[in-house]
């Protein structure tokens, strides 16, 4: 399986890219529980920054889309600081976690350990084994968040052993299937339909396109070899825009 966010709609699409190799992949698109847009055509406030949110990105292919997997950003709140807290990391030391792995910890942001729940989700949805696999992305480091360390501690109070026992048995050991939904066809559609207000009424994208990305099966096949000429004119407008 491949899982991320859905951000601006990039990093999700290396999910199709994947499955050109792999064509029983299984995707899916990973949102904040707090604001469940593509789950429930939801909206609300959360802490898991620049994960994308309250739209479907414009270049979301959702009929590629698998999945719609939702996670607490408590959860990520906490496995963060299970992750930079000195006595998370001595716990999970005590716990058998190599040092190898904790060197890692750093590479961990909010967001990228949503990525790692929503993967941990698909893995229990699906009752995968040691002999599948799933891709995600790390989108961000630990130290883009530091003052949420601070920020929690005066919330919950100094992170000591009981609360890293907390982290890891319930965000990590025993994250739920809640908020996961296999999305069928007309799900898909739905998710694809809320696209309509954003782009359509509000971005002057046309009505024609945005049933081509649903019903044009070339649509997104014919994008890919235009990435030369996008970056050119990505190059172009970064230049004009510093000029």
């Amino acid at each position: 399986g491949y899982v991320s966010s859905t951000g601006s709609g990039g990093t999700l699409a290396a999910g199709d890219y994947l499955r050109e190799f792999y064509p029983q992949l299984k995707i899916a698109a990973a949102e904040a529980i707090q604001c469940p847009t593509l789950l429930r055509n939801g909206f609300g406030g959360h802490r898991i920054e620049g994960i994308g949110d309250k739209h479907v990105p414009w270049v979301h292919n959702v009929r590629n889309t698998d999945m719609v997997i939702a996670v607490d950003d408590q959860d990520c709140m906490d496995v963060y600081r299970l992750f930079n807290e000195p006595a998370g990391i001595e716990y999970l030391r005590k716990m058998g976690v190599s040092e190898e792995a904790i060197e890692t910890f750093p590479l961990y942001g909010i967001s990228g350990i949503g990525n790692v729940l929503a993967a941990i989700k698909m893995a229990k949805y699906y009752e995968l084994s040691e002999d599948d696999v799933i891709f995600t992305v790390l989108t961000d480091s630990s130290e883009m968040y530091t003052s949420r360390l601070a920020e929690q501690n005066e919330i919950q109070g100094a992170f000591d052993e009981y609360a890293a026992v907390r982290a890891l048995a319930g965000c990590l050991h025993h994250q739920s299937i809640d908020g996961a939904l296999e999305l069928t066809y007309y799900e898909r559609l739905r998710v694809h339909n809320l696209k309509y207000y954003t782009w359509v009424e509000q971005q002057g994208k046309t009505y024609e396109e945005i049933n081509a990305q649903w019903y044009d099966k070339n649509y997104w096949k014919d994008i890919p070899p235009l990435a030369d000429k996008i970056d050119e004119l990505i190059e172009s407008f970064n230049k004009e825009v510093l000029a």
